[in-house]
């Protein structure tokens, strides 16, 4: 397959955040098939919650770009890969967590498959997603509404 441009977003909100966000795109640069080519600034956001769940730590979000010869499958189980080795347990969603790994965009494919959906089905209405995005992509057009970031 020939090299892509695809985004991923990185949230932490469990342990050395800023250590966990820096140490996951190191290791993504190192997967085969995966180079980093860009990354935005960390920002701080407050956690979603539920209505029933406990008050949880602040998120760090960031976001990056990255060149890739995988499928988006395969690009998907290498994130879920890597959010394991830092420790990620899904228990509930929206959850606090060590390391999450969202792929956003994937060159101007379209796809929605029962595990994948890209563009990502929330991003448009996620300012901690959208603000660093736009820092390293303002001017990707999202396929599906046909506007820029």
């Amino acid at each position: 397959m020939r090299p892509v441009l695809c985004a991923i977003a990185l949230g932490s909100n469990l342990g050395d955040s800023k250590t966990i966000l820096k140490s996951a795109l190191e290791t993504l640069d190192r997967t085969p098939g995966i180079s980093v080519e860009q990354r935005s600034h960390v920002y701080s956001t407050k956690a979603l919650t539920l209505p029933d769940s406990p008050p949880q730590p602040d998120y760090l979000n960031q976001c990056a770009l990255l060149k890739t010869t995988l499928t988006p499958h395969e690009l998907l189980q290498a994130l879920l890969a890597i959010e394991l080795r830092f420790g990620r347990v899904r228990q509930q969603q929206w959850s606090a967590r060590t390391l999450d790994l969202d792929l956003l965009l994937f060159d101007d494919v379209v796809l929605d498959t029962p595990d994948l959906q890209i563009p990502h089905p929330r991003m448009r209405d996620r300012a901690f997603v959208l603000v660093p995005l736009a820092d390293i992509a303002a001017e990707w057009v999202e396929p599906v509404m046909g506007v820029t970031i």
